[in-house]
């Protein structure tokens, strides 16, 4: 494939690299920086890529986590001053508290209930990744195996898992909506 091609093929999914990278990093520049990162690695190595089935889509999106997941582990070896911890009573998440996957109000989900929105922010990241990956990216198990580097199974396990919480939680919504057999 000539760069022209590789180049407009690879822009077509930056809006899904950017979700993804939201969803990941929680924070828009910082998931700007990683949907940088992401296609300057993607591009320093265009002449490598192989069409194999599934797209490029789940190319950047491997390269994506590769970048976060390195991030994270380059930002655990730094030494953090003291100044820059947070106080007792700091308002906010601590550092080790997950904080919001997204700002609900820059979310484009105008026709989604508030409740669902809610539901799936709850999630522990893992669930809410392979969910993410799966219902609103339409991945396949075996393209979010292999972008974030779990067992097929596992992929399997986690959205059988996630799916249940989020029925559980929206029993009432679904019977308000007429969506259960009671």
């Amino acid at each position: 494939m000539d760069r022209t091609a590789f180049d407009n093929l690879a822009l077509e999914h930056i809006d899904s690299v950017y979700r993804m990278a939201m969803q990941l990093a929680r924070h828009p520049d910082e998931a700007s920086d990683l949907v940088q990162e992401t296609y300057l690695k993607a591009l320093r190595v265009a002449e490598r890529f192989e069409e194999k089935g599934g797209g490029i889509r789940p190319w950047l999106f491997k390269i994506l986590h590769n970048v976060f997941y390195s991030r994270v582990g380059r930002q655990k070896r730094h030494p953090v001053l003291a100044e820059e911890l947070p106080e007792a009573t700091a308002d906010g998440p601590a550092p080790d508290e997950p904080v919001p996957a997204w700002d609900l109000e820059s979310l484009d989900w105008d026709h989604v209930d508030e409740r669902l929105k809610l539901a799936i922010e709850s999630l522990r990241p893992e669930y809410r990744s392979v969910l993410l990956l799966w219902g609103v990216e339409g991945m396949k198990y075996r393209e979010i195996a292999d972008i974030q580097d779990i067992p097929i199974g596992t992929v399997m396990s986690r959205l059988h898992r996630a799916r249940a919480m989020l029925a559980e939680q929206l029993t009432e919504f679904a019977e308000e909506k007429g969506l259960t057999d009671g």
